[in-house]
C-alpha cells in the first residue's frame, strides 16, 4: 500500500487591513500537535486598526508554532506556522500563460470571459479562499469561480478582490487604481536622528514610548499626505441662529424615538448634499485619472486612545440626519472599542474633523488619502457683526476650513462647494426630511 505523501504548508501572516505592513500576533489558540480544519480559529492579530482574530484555510496538524505570542512587528506574508496535511494528488496542474490584461478605461467592464481566461477555477469546482476574502466577496456580490489567487496553494487573498467589485449585471468591474499609503515608509527625513537627539537631552529625565501600529499609520500616512499632495485652504464664517434653532426643533420631534442630532450630524448632510451639488467636487485623485463618484461617501474623524479612526457614512446624502446621527453613533462607539470592520473605515471622497467640540474655534487639517477634502470645524461662538445697514451687533458664528487636493479641486469648484455647505448650513430646512 503506497504511503500518502505529506505536504508542509506555512500559514503566512495576514494582511487585515489595506495598510497593514506588519502586525502583533496577539495569542494563539492552537499548541504544536493540535488538528485543524478550515475556519478553525489559529491566533488574534493585532493589526494598525483592530484587533482580529485569524482562521485556518487549510486542514492538518499545526507542527510548529514560529513565532510567539505576544511577538510585535510581524512582516504581513512571513511565516507564523507550518502545517502539515495530506497530498492525495497523483497528476501536476499544468499552467496555462497567463492571459494580457485588458487595456482598462473608466467605466470599461470586464466580463466573465475576460476574468475566466485568468482564472484558476471553474463554477463547480471546489474554491480556496481565506475566510476574509469569502466575507468580502460575499459582501461585494464577486463571483469567486472568477477571481484568480495568488496566495499560496492557488488561494485567493483579500488582496485579489482590491481591484475587483461587482454590478447589477453580474459581470465585475475593474477600479482603478487609487492612492494608499501601502509600502510607504516611515518619514526618516528628521532634522535629527535619534542619536543626535539623545545627545542633545542627555542631562534631561524622560521616558521613551515605542509607537504602536496605529500612531506609525498615521505618521506614515499624513507625512506623505502633506509632502504629496498640493494642500490649498478656504475660510468661511456661518451663521449659526438658524442651524441652533432648527436642532432645536427637530430634537423636539425625534425625542420620542430617543435621538438627539448633533451639529456634527447636520454638518455631515450639509457637506454630503454639497457634494451633490457639486459633483466634479466628488472626486479622488488616482495617479493618471480622477475618479468620480455617484454618492456622497463621507468620512468622520473619531478620536480613540492612541490615535484616530475615520469611519465612513456611505450614501449619506440618500439619508435622513436622524439616521446619519445613529449611524455616527454606532460607528464612533464601535471605533473606539476597535471593533469597525476595515470596510467600515475604507473609501469615501471627503472627510470631517471638529475640534469644535473641545473649544478650537479654528484650524486646517490634513486632508488622509484617498479624500481630496477634509472639511475642518471649529467651535460656535457669539461674535460682534456690522449688519447690512452698518449697525453693530451681536451674532453666534462657526468657523470653516476646507483643506482641499489642488489636483482634483481648482479654486473656484473649491469655493463653490465651501459656498454651498455655508449655505445649507444657514438655511438647513432644506436638509430635511429628517
Amino acid at each position: 500500500m503506497s504511503k500518502e505523501k505529506k505536504l508542509a504548508i506555512e500559514v503566512l501572516m495576514p494582511a487585515l487591513s489595506p495598510t497593514m505592513e506588519e502586525g502583533t500576533l496577539a495569542k494563539w489558540f492552537v499548541k504544536e500537535g493540535d488538528k485543524v480544519e478550515s475556519g478553525d480559529l489559529l491566533a488574534e492579530i493585532e493589526t494598525d486598526k483592530a484587533t482580529m482574530e485569524f482562521e485556518a484555510v487549510e486542514e492538518g496538524i499545526i507542527e510548529k508554532l514560529l513565532v510567539a505570542e505576544g511577538t510585535e512587528g510581524v512582516k504581513v506574508n512571513s511565516a507564523i506556522a507550518t502545517l502539515s496535511g495530506e497530498d492525495n494528488s497523483t497528476s501536476k496542474k499544468i499552467e496555462e500563460p497567463a492571459a494580457p490584461k485588458p487595456d482598462i478605461t473608466d467605466a470599461t467592464e470586464i466580463t466573465a470571459k475576460d476574468i475566466k481566461n485568468n482564472s484558476i477555477s471553474k463554477p463547480g469546482d471546489r474554491v480556496f479562499i481565506t475566510p476574509l476574502a469569502r466575507r468580502i466577496a460575499e459582501q461585494q456580490g464577486i463571483d469567486i469561480n472568477l477571481v484568480k489567487g495568488t496566495g499560496p496553494h492557488g488561494r485567493i487573498i483579500k488582496k485579489d478582490l482590491a481591484n475587483i467589485k461587482s454590478t447589477s449585471s453580474g459581470k465585475v468591474l475593474q477600479k482603478p487604481d487609487v492612492i494608499t499609503a501601502k509600502n510607504v515608509s516611515p518619514d526618516t527625513s528628521d532634522s535629527f536622528s535619534y542619536d543626535a537627539l539623545l545627545e542633545i537631552y542627555s542631562d534631561r529625565n524622560f521616558t521613551e514610548i515605542a509607537l504602536d501600529g496605529m500612531r506609525k499609520t498615521i505618521a506614515s500616512r499624513l507625512s506623505e499626505a502633506k509632502k504629496t499632495i498640493p494642500h490649498f485652504y478656504l475660510r468661511r464664517s456661518v451663521e449659526m441662529e438658524n442651524l441652533l434653532d432648527f436642532r432645536q426643533k427637530i430634537n423636539k420631534k425625534l425625542l420620542d424615538k430617543n435621538i438627539k442630532v448633533s451639529i456634527n450630524d447636520i454638518v455631515i448632510k450639509a457637506c454630503s448634499e454639497a457634494l451633490q451639488s457639486n459633483p466634479n467636487a466628488n472626486a479622488i485623485w488616482a495617479g493618471n485619472k480622477l475618479i468620480k463618484f455617484k454618492s456622497s461617501d463621507i468620512a468622520v474623524a473619531v478620536s480613540v486612545e492612541g490615535g484616530l479612526f475615520t469611519p465612513v457614512i456611505k450614501d449619506s446624502d440618500q439619508k435622513t440626519i436622524s439616521n446619519i446621527s445613529e449611524e455616527m453613533k454606532d460607528l464612533a462607539s464601535r471605533a473606539r472599542a476597535k471593533k469597525l470592520m476595515p470596510a467600515e473605515f475604507q473609501g469615501g471622497s471627503f472627510a470631517i474633523s471638529n475640534l469644535g467640540m473641545f473649544g478650537i474655534e479654528s484650524f486646517d487639517a490634513i486632508i488622509n488619502p484617498p479624500h481630496a477634502a477634509i472639511l475642518a470645524v471649529g467651535t460656535s461662538k457669539k461674535k460682534p457683526v456690522v449688519s447690512d445697514d452698518g449697525s453693530l451687533g451681536a451674532a453666534t458664528e462657526m468657523e470653516l476650513s476646507l483643506s482641499v487636493d489642488h489636483r482634483v479641486i481648482d479654486g473656484v469648484l473649491g469655493a463653490q462647494l465651501l459656498h454651498t455647505i455655508v449655505d445649507n448650513l444657514e438655511n438647513p430646512i432644506g436638509l430635511l426630511n429628517i
